[in-house]
């Protein structure tokens, strides 16, 4: 009976075509692979590669249809363009992207099963852990950054009803955006939740020594990453600051409680080379100090930092709500902690079940 169940279960999930890795890559599937880009805006079978106008015409107008005649997209100046749209059920499982411009400025937003409030809210520099509007190289498992401003995503985002895309420009000038949202269409699992990912900043910290990354978060789900985009505003070391996981009632007191900052991020001693004397980035699967600016100093007023941590072998998991808080803080005299009142930006990212808690207004500074 057992071994009948198995069975059932496997050919189940390879009929899905979800989950995928080397090790089950060889099972053949029923989902339907699609992909919208500006070559097929809709995703639609066999309606790709027809566009007649396009960023590329004048570069194809010797060649014709057929030729990239429409590669990318111009997104004008305080608009909104809808990326892509897609009924479901399905499983949005790649994302690519090159936007030009200000990615603080650029707003990615998703919505599922028709929804008024977005899913995921946030810039598109800091949805890629590149918050500080400059290439760095991501080489982790649900995101990659590659040259020259390749933005990759990995994170699975199964949806039932539908999925709807759009990028928001809020700056002065155009953009251009090449992308590719490559995804499938099959039956999605009961027990499925949907990706969510809220940005939030502080340009001064409102309580000394103390960053929220997220609150109000209200569900079942769990909690799978950490962006972090922080400047400094004093010298000397600012990382020795807790993070602490407030979920299901907790109130003063956190059911989880880390022991620093370098130590969340998976790091330690102040993610110092003892040989340099200099910070040492590092970009691995699941965490990341992947950008020190400028990043021949150590200890100094104004450097900024990116970091990135990804819970995908350790989610964190909640019933009913959810608040993750990091402490800034840094030394003084006597060898006592110093709270700090540095610039950080963040993106949390995490599967619940709909319906979620409307996000705050968005606010990204200068």
């Amino acid at each position: 009976m057992g071994c009948c169940r198995l069975a059932n279960l496997d050919a189940a999930d390879a009929a899905g075509g979800l989950d995928l890795g080397l090790g089950n890559l060889y099972r053949v599937s029923k989902a339907k692979s699609r992909s919208i880009s500006p070559e097929n805006f809709t995703g639609e079978k066999g309606k790709a590669g027809m566009a007649t106008e396009g960023t590329g015409k004048n570069a194809a107008r010797d060649l014709g249809r057929g030729w990239k005649l429409s590669p990318s997209v111009v997104i004008k100046s305080k608009s909104t363009f809808v990326i892509g749209e897609i009924k479901g059920p399905g499983c949005i499982q790649q994302i690519w992207m090159t936007p030009t411009g200000n990615w603080r400025r650029s707003i990615l937003r998703v919505y599922w099963d028709g929804e008024a409030e977005p899913s995921i809210e946030c810039p598109v520099g800091d949805f890629f852990a590149c918050g500080w509007g400059k290439y760095c190289q991501i080489s982790s498992l649900p995101v990659c950054v590659n040259p020259g401003s390749a933005f990759n995503c990995y994170w699975p985002m199964p949806f039932r009803k539908s999925a709807k895309i759009t990028m928001e420009n809020t700056d002065e000038k155009n953009m251009v955006v090449y992308y590719q949202v490559n995804y499938t269409l099959t039956d999605i699992p009961k027990d499925a939740g949907y990706l969510h990912a809220q940005f939030h900043r502080e340009t001064t910290l409102k309580q000394k020594g103390l960053y929220t990354i997220v609150e109000g978060i209200e569900g079942e789900g769990q909690y799978v990453g950490t962006y972090l985009a922080w400047q400094v505003k004093g010298t000397g070391w600012w990382g020795e600051g807790e993070i602490k996981f407030f979920m299901d009632g907790d109130k003063e007191f956190p059911t989880i409680c880390g022991t620093g900052t370098e130590d969340y991020f998976c790091g330690s001693y102040d993610f110092e080379n003892q040989e340099t004397k200099k910070y040492q980035t590092f970009s691995t699967p699941y965490t990341g100090l992947a950008q020190v600016l400028p990043p021949d100093k150590i200890y100094e007023a104004g450097q900024k930092f990116g970091l990135y941590r990804w819970h995908i072998a350790d989610p964190v998991r909640f019933e009913k709500d959810l608040k993750v808080t990091i402490q800034a803080l840094g030394w003084q005299s006597g060898g006592r902690y110093l709270p700090e009142e540095d610039d950080i930006a963040s993106v949390a990212f995490w599967y619940q079940k709909e319906p979620h808690k409307a996000f705050p207004k968005l606010v990204v500074g200068e």
